[in-house]
């Protein structure tokens, strides 16, 4: 059985979370819509709640052409379109220009590039290059040149590769990171067991987990080009920072970051940064803020590698409850009631 009051919070926030759970009518224009649609507000008075489109029809309703909740949303029809215009990207050669991808997938090119940044957090160019180097870096170890694994990767040759920005070389990746040292430790904290890694620059990474052999391979699968060094001494103060901050959240660890992801990514977790000790933020909330989309927000916290530092345990589900976190529920629930902004589930 449907609770109202519910149904209406999810109507009014137009949570698209709530689609395909319910729909709601309007009498006083015979329309029924999915939660989020974009239309105006309706007065409360006016509406009724249904499980579905099905029980709203037999209720005498008829579909809202703006939002279609009898089939796909008009955001579930743009994320496959996103999706096949992904596709085109990877498989077409040459690549096609954003006016020929939008005359493909039947967009106008500024529609296109709106819808698609909003997903993915970048434009279709931006994109297709983020995808070429992550063939590129696939490719590296098993090539027996550098010029072969770019012309694998999609490239037409090798000079574009020097001339981007990173800590690396093609040639350093492709011998596993020759060049470069990560010192790590490891240590116990009320969460379980964690990770800390530092490069010249500050800390790279920090992961929880329960045993140190995962707790390795998580950052050797993440640093698979770097020579990875144990230094417990050498990084116990940092060690002892962040501790003191997991048991007293008011004294935040002081330490220098060294974040590496896309540009977006590195938006996402300043926006992460941002958010007060104490308080927590919703995926729409910050994708409302950063002009961008939920979905995308999602992902570029899944893919932050700095917890705690880069509190993405802060972030909540449109309901305001807990969602998944990388290194597991629990653990983001304790940091948050910790805090003082353990939302009830």
């Amino acid at each position: 059985m449907l609770d109202a009051d519910l149904c209406w919070q999810a109507v009014c926030a137009r949570d698209a979370g709530r689609d395909g759970q319910f729909v709601f009518a309007v009498r006083s224009t015979g329309i029924y819509c999915r939660p989020s649609c974009p239309a105006r507000r309706p007065k409360r008075a006016n509406v009724s709640f249904h499980t579905a489109a099905e029980a709203a029809e037999a209720a005498g309703f008829r579909p809202c052409k703006r939002c279609s909740p009898q089939g796909k949303s008009p955001a579930e029809q743009l994320d496959e379109l996103v999706i096949a215009a992904c596709q085109l990207l990877q498989h077409s050669e040459p690549a096609p220009t954003l006016e020929q991808l939008a005359a493909r997938i039947g967009l106008s090119a500024s529609h296109l590039t709106r819808a698609f940044k909003a997903r993915t957090g970048l434009t279709p160019r931006a994109w297709l290059a983020a995808y070429r180097r992550q063939r590129l870096d696939a490719n590296l170890a098993q090539a027996d040149t550098v010029l072969q694994a770019a012309l694998d990767a999609g490239y037409p040759g090798t000079r574009a590769l020097y001339t981007q920005a990173g800590a690396l070389s093609p040639a350093q990746r492709r011998h596993k990171g020759a060049g470069e040292t990560l010192r790590y430790a490891i240590a116990a904290c009320p969460l379980g067991l964690l990770l800390l890694a530092a490069s010249d620059k500050g800390a790279c990474a920090l992961l929880f987990g329960d045993d140190e052999a995962s707790l390795c391979g998580e950052l050797g699968e993440r640093f698979a080009a770097a020579e990875l060094q144990r230094d417990q001494q050498g990084l116990q103060g940092w060690l002892q920072q962040v501790i003191g901050q997991i048991i007293e959240p008011k004294q935040a660890a002081q330490l220098p970051l060294d974040l590496r992801g896309t540009a977006f990514q590195q938006q996402v977790w300043q926006a992460l940064c941002d958010i007060p000790v104490g308080q927590t933020r919703r995926y729409g909330e910050l994708a409302a803020q950063l002009g961008s989309h939920a979905r995308a927000v999602a992902r570029a916290c899944a893919s932050n590698p700095l917890g705690l530092l880069v509190p993405c345990h802060r972030v909540v589900g449109a309901s305001g409850s807990l969602t998944g976190y990388r290194w597991g529920v629990p653990r983001k629930a304790a940091l948050l009631q910790k805090e003082g902004s353990c939302p009830a589930e």
